[in-house]
């Protein structure tokens, strides 16, 4: 279990009541950002605490991994120049019926306080301009100044079968509102229509120009088209038309594969070699036959495909 701050002086309102953490992908200027960059590697089970106002407010279990997803309709202006997809973690908080003051305590913080990416200020105990924070055990067991049912969550007193990961359904409404958004569209044909939407699934034009480049599965090598699914390597959602019917834009892959790819829990380097999440469940992928104590090459690719695969790196991998 990891342990996270995330400050939401703007957004706070919106996130605790709402269950979640998001931000963009990117800064303002397009860099990557160390504090956005962590939402990738919170899994499930970890504890994030919530701080605003120089109060920490609320505590919540992570109950997914980190997804792609659209900004918040409700944070209205907040962050009006920030991408308009980023990164979400679905996280169950629970406000403190007394929320406390760093700053009234930054004496016991200050020794736990890490020297880099601190969330707050040592001297001051004021909150650092940055959104989320990794933060020691240690730091976290503080939480005995909250109550001991906080406590008790630091210690890991709770079931992690009660997780709840609506990470599926949130992107599946999002692929739909995407989909709606086709059917609607007059400049577009009918047909047109038609054979983007099977795509979305793996059906129809897509899927059999797909299978003249991959006839088989690159890892599990199964060719019968029956137990094969035509994955999208950028998904479906965040594609152009054009990016959604262009066959070097996916690989034929057998269930478990394609959840792993689709999920972020594994890649591919343009060299061919398989990458591994660090936060991948490595039992369960040692279970599904995935090569994990070994560099492994699934092939070559065509130039198109390595720029969708450097686009799934930095937008769909867990790193």
């Amino acid at each position: 279990m990891n342990f996270w701050w995330v400050n939401q002086k703007q957004t706070y309102r919106h996130e605790v009541p709402g269950g979640y953490l998001w931000s963009p992908k990117l800064d303002q200027a397009g860099n990557h950002n160390h504090s956005y960059d962590l939402m990738r590697r919170v899994c499930p089970g970890d504890l994030v605490f919530s701080y605003a106002g120089s109060l920490l407010k609320a505590v919540g279990v992570a109950q997914s991994h980190c997804y792609e997803y659209p900004k918040p309709q409700e944070f209205g202006l907040v962050g009006d120049y920030w991408s308009n997809v980023g990164w979400r973690v679905d996280v169950q908080f629970k406000e403190f019926s007394q929320p406390v003051r760093t700053i009234d305590h930054i004496a016991s913080l200050r020794p736990l306080l890490p020297e880099k990416y601190s969330p707050i200020q040592p001297v001051t105990g004021r909150g650092n301009q940055a959104y989320l924070f990794q933060i020691s055990q240690p730091l976290a067991a503080l939480a005995q100044l909250i109550d001991r049912w906080v406590l008790d969550l630091v210690n890991g007193n709770y079931i992690l079968e009660d997780l709840r990961d609506r990470s599926s359904e949130n992107l599946f409404e999002w692929e739909r509102r995407v989909e709606k958004d086709i059917i609607n569209n007059p400049a577009l044909p009918e047909t047109e229509k038609e054979t983007l939407v099977m795509a979305r699934r793996g059906q129809g034009l897509y899927r059999s120009r797909l299978m003249e480049l991959e006839r088989q599965c690159r890892i599990t090598h199964v060719s019968n088209s029956k137990h094969l699914i035509a994955s999208h390597t950028k998904p479906w959602r965040d594609c152009s038309n054009e990016e959604r019917l262009d066959p070097e834009n996916g690989f034929m892959l057998t269930p478990t594969v394609d959840h792993l790819f689709d999920k972020g829990f594994i890649g591919f380097e343009d060299s061919g070699r398989l990458i591994i999440s660090p936060v991948a469940d490595a039992d369960s992928l040692e279970k599904m036959s995935i090569p994990i104590e070994r560099v492994h090459q699934v092939g070559s690719f065509t130039t198109g495909q390595q720029v969708y695969l450097a686009w799934h790196r930095e937008n769909i991998l867990l790193n």
